[in-house]
């Protein structure tokens, strides 16, 4: 009876302690920057700058540069400010800019999430 007992609350135990166990999904910004055709734009430099919605050391200070893609995508990992837990993660004002013209938006990154958004250059 007791070592039924003792086998029964190991079980209970292993199974709660696996079901609290969360691995961190993903937080990634993704831009696409489109020309005035609605046709994709490579090698546009997309800048995303702002503050996050945390403070202290989780606070984004340095604005994050990448180049796009043939498919006109600039992606852009935010693993690093977001903690498990935590609700909302940053928004970024976003400048996308190809030789003279450039192109202005906003994202809200959402935790654990790929958020998408897209900006004109003319």
């Amino acid at each position: 009876m007791i070592t039924r007992s003792i086998l029964i609350l190991s079980i209970g135990a292993v199974l709660t302690g696996i079901g609290s166990c969360r691995k961190k999904a993903d937080t990634i910004a993704k831009i696409y920057v489109l020309d005035h055709n609605n046709n994709r734009v490579s090698g546009a430099t997309v800048k995303l700058s702002g503050m996050s919605t945390e403070q202290g050391h989780n606070a984004v200070r340095e604005p994050k540069v990448a180049t796009t893609n043939e498919q006109g995508e600039a992606t852009f990992n935010y693993n690093d400010i977001y903690q498990l837990g935590q609700c909302g993660v940053a928004v970024f004002n976003i400048e996308a800019s190809l030789g003279g013209a450039v192109g202005n938006g906003i994202i809200k990154v959402e935790q654990e999430e790929t958020t998408k958004e897209t900006v004109f250059i003319p």
